[in-house]
């Protein structure tokens, strides 16, 4: 998943991002509303972890924080990226004013990665239509272990590899633009080019090979992945 990380608290938010890249997905960071606003607006995330009490600067604010502010603008403009709001645990007014202004989840301070990690796989499974478990021939990830497989045995793949292969299978039969898998695979600190997507594109074909299922290149359109006649 491409995550964008909204969180003023270097410590918390050094902590969390490198969580989350061990975890597999990729993230953009931001510490104020300008960055935040600006990456949400030019940058299509799978989800958002916003945390509320932004430092306040020039944006309009309210006073429950400013990162309100951010999420009504996006909801605003029609962005429907699930977002999980950090709040402080014991601001019961935190949580209503996120929720009402369009948030589909809230996690209090302090709280445990892990379940940051599975509430996050719950709101992109809910908005994807996608399940924890999906297959496609003898093709089976296990999104919650974070597992490809082959007929039962397992599928090791490079980190590329796996992110590639797990977002053509997000859903299985989704045709997806060479660039939003580039953009999905991407951050602004580290962009994945075609040459490179094409050569990992490449790569897991042969080792699909068996499997029951292929990537089928749309041309002009994206790509595909299918079961295998």
């Amino acid at each position: 998943m491409r995550i964008l990380l909204v969180e003023d608290d270097a410590v918390l938010r050094g902590v969390m991002l490198r969580s989350l890249r061990d975890a597999g997905h990729r993230v953009d960071v931001a510490a104020s509303v300008e960055d935040a606003d600006h990456l949400w607006r030019v940058q299509l995330f799978d989800a958002v972890l916003l945390d509320l009490n932004l430092p306040a600067t020039s944006s309009p604010t309210s006073g429950l924080g400013s990162g309100l502010t951010v999420l009504r603008h996006a909801r605003a403009r029609g962005d429907r990226t699930p977002v999980l709001v950090l709040t402080a645990r014991d601001r019961t007014e935190e949580r209503i004013a996120g929720l009402d202004a369009g948030a589909d989840d809230y996690l209090g301070k302090p709280f445990d990665l892990a379940e940051v990690e599975a509430r996050l796989r719950a709101l992109v499974r809910r908005a994807q239509g996608t399940e924890d478990i999906a297959t496609l021939g003898q093709l089976r990830l296990d999104r919650r272990a974070r597992r490809f497989g082959v007929g039962g045995v397992p599928l090791d793949l490079p980190a590329r590899e796996f992110e590639v292969l797990w977002e053509l299978m997000s859903p299985p039969g989704r045709t997806i633009s060479k660039r939003e898998l580039s953009e999905k695979l991407s951050t602004f600190d580290e962009a994945l080019g075609d040459n490179a997507l094409e050569a990992f594109i490449s790569r897991l074909r042969k080792k699909l090979v068996g499997s029951g299922a292929a990537i089928r290149t749309l041309r002009g359109i994206g790509y595909l992945l299918e079961a295998e006649v």
